[in-house]
């Protein structure tokens, strides 16, 4: 029997060039262009206006010895991934499983917790303003206490992280509950059947079936660590133990300092972190699969 295969109209491809062409383009010049642009910039001294002078690795040497907010930046943002990866997200994980039981209001907790993700991390910055700030903060006004919580460049990271923590919470936890009603529930009788606890059965049975939930949780966690911003911005501009290696970019390209090449070997180091954890991951995972 003849298989027929399918002739694609003039109009078809015509339309299929089109839809490709444009989505090319918006990604060699939103995303690749400019990527490729800041790692050829890295090696240069450039202010944006006057001639580029090539200086090859002294960018990267002037980070590492001579640039104090670099190496603060870096343990921030470590410590905000961290953060994130070890305790957000598995926080997450928990209040998706605890939905997914089918719990009395759980359409009322599902949107208090969901509620945060709506809002702009600069948003969540001026709430946690309204909450630490030692004058008029609801947590001093509460405790009684008398804390600098945002002042203090001991403490402040950790605060701002919970801040941040509040938002990733909801978007983890709807990811996650997505993934868990597509599991069959015929899985969860046979591990019962098999004398599995719950525990046991979710850990054993549940969880391995959510792999590609947790690759997609994997990068967004990676994301939103590294691409951190609007929140220290908008308490304290990052600085006074807030730095973070994207304020450190801005403030070199588009401020006053105007050192768009220093700017781009910073841009570049954060986007060799960012692949360094989502290509490891997800280099396993495929050896795994195989």
């Amino acid at each position: 029997m003849a298989v027929k295969t399918r002739r694609y109209s003039a109009r078809d491809v015509t339309i299929l060039v089109i839809g490709l062409g444009v989505a090319i383009v918006v990604n060699v010049g939103l995303v690749w262009g400019p990527t490729l642009a800041s790692v050829g910039l890295s090696g240069t001294a450039w202010n944006g206006i006057g001639p580029i002078e090539w200086v090859g690795g002294r960018n990267y040497h002037d980070l590492a010895a001579e640039y104090p907010p670099f190496w603060s930046a870096v343990r921030n943002n470590v410590l905000w991934l961290a953060f994130l990866g070890l305790v957000a997200t598995p926080f997450g994980l928990f209040c998706a499983v605890l939905l997914d039981r089918r719990l009395r209001l759980s359409r009322v907790y599902q949107s208090a917790l969901y509620m945060p993700v709506v809002l702009s991390l600069a948003v969540v910055g001026f709430i946690a303003q309204l909450v630490y700030s030692s004058d008029y903060g609801v947590l001093n006004a509460v405790t009684g206490l008398g804390v600098d919580w945002l002042g203090d460049s001991s403490i402040n990271i950790w605060v701002v992280m919970v801040a941040a923590a509040w938002r990733h919470v909801g978007y983890v936890m709807i990811i996650y509950l997505a993934g868990l009603k597509a599991v069959d529930p015929a899985l969860k009788e046979a591990a019962a059947i098999d004398g599995a606890s719950e525990r046991q059965a979710f850990f054993r049975v549940v969880f391995p079936t959510l792999r590609p939930i947790n690759v997609i949780v994997l990068v967004i966690t990676v994301i939103e660590a590294l691409r951190a911003f609007d929140i220290v911005y908008a308490i304290n501009k990052g600085r006074n133990g807030l730095e973070l290696l994207s304020v450190l970019v801005t403030e070199n390209i588009v401020g006053e300092a105007s050192r768009i090449g220093f700017g781009s070997a910073i841009a570049v180091i954060l986007l060799v972190i960012s692949l360094a954890f989502i290509v490891t991951y997800l280099s396993q995972l495929f050896r795994e699969e195989r």
